[in-house]
């Protein structure tokens, strides 16, 4: 019994050789939520790993290089593009739309894109992005993933700031339209689609269990689930952090991915990259 054991722990050992894959490079472009990988202590070890530690835990043979900046904009991913220190790689991702929500960049048109009319615009930063990725390595896989849904958004360093969900428009439009200009862009140029925003199970209903307010009759700290959160008024200087650890849901802070939403992201990458 004992060798038929050990030549079956042999015959794995030498299919586990042969199973080894030749090292591919990733480029993760991104905002806060790629920005974050590998820095829990930014988010008081509320969450513990990214999506790109995440996806090389289940392919190790891939190496990944974070180009994540927190609070960026596509535009400003395209403006500062030829600073980024971005390098030939097999694949690229790209993470953004959020922060363009929220700052009201116009998104423009496909046309935009098509015809490279600068970053002004959503569709043309992109097309910035896609040129620049295309001069280092005509041949890399191209992943595009939508932002992820949001809710009320209290950074857990400084409660004072504070960004509304997209459960309703900014400036006229919400953050739905932002995710689909990606899937425009994907869908044109047949590159991969992470489809997060619509496809992962994140969404703003579920971002965080519930937020802690005061009750406005009676001032005793409640906790509210969404939407009856929406209205009951939060005041950063003299109450608490309205997202105890036992809130956390998706989400750790209302818009930051917790390990369980990165959970979901980095899954969805793996059964794209595991592809190639």
């Amino acid at each position: 019994m004992k060798k038929i054991i050990l030549f079956i722990l042999v015959l794995l050992n030498i299919s586990d050789v042969f199973a080894q894959h030749k090292t591919l490079t990733w480029m993760a472009i991104g905002s806060s939520s790629t920005y974050m990988n590998g820095k829990p202590e930014l988010t008081k070890n509320r969450m513990t790993e990214g999506y790109m530690d995440r996806v090389v835990d289940k392919l190790p043979y891939i190496k990944y290089v974070n180009h994540g900046h927190s609070g960026w904009t596509t535009k400003s991913i395209a403006d500062n593009i030829d600073k980024l220190g971005l390098e030939k790689a097999d694949f690229y991702s790209v993470l953004l739309g959020s922060n363009d929500w929220w700052l009201a960049l116009p998104l423009g048109t496909l046309n935009d894109y098509t015809n490279n009319t600068g970053n002004r615009t959503m569709y043309g930063a992109y097309k910035t992005i896609i040129n620049k990725i295309r001069s280092l390595n005509s041949n890399a896989i191209i992943i595009l993933i939508t932002p992820s849904q949001r809710t009320d958004y209290v950074d857990v360093n400084n409660k004072a700031s504070f960004i509304y969900g997209c459960y309703k428009p900014k400036d006229g439009h919400y953050l739905s339209e932002y995710a689909d200009v990606v899937k425009s862009i994907a869908k044109a140029e047949n590159f991969e689609l992470v489809d997060v925003y619509y496809k992962s199970g994140i969404t703003f209903k579920n971002a965080v269990k519930y937020r802690r307010l005061r009750d406005p009759k009676s001032g005793a700290y409640k906790n509210y689930k969404y939407p009856d959160y929406i209205n009951i008024p939060y005041n950063p200087a003299t109450d608490d952090y309205p997202y105890p650890v036992d809130a956390i849901g998706m989400t750790y802070d209302g818009l930051h991915p917790s390990n369980k939403g990165y959970a979901k992201i980095a899954k969805m990458l793996v059964k794209v990259m595991r592809k190639y």
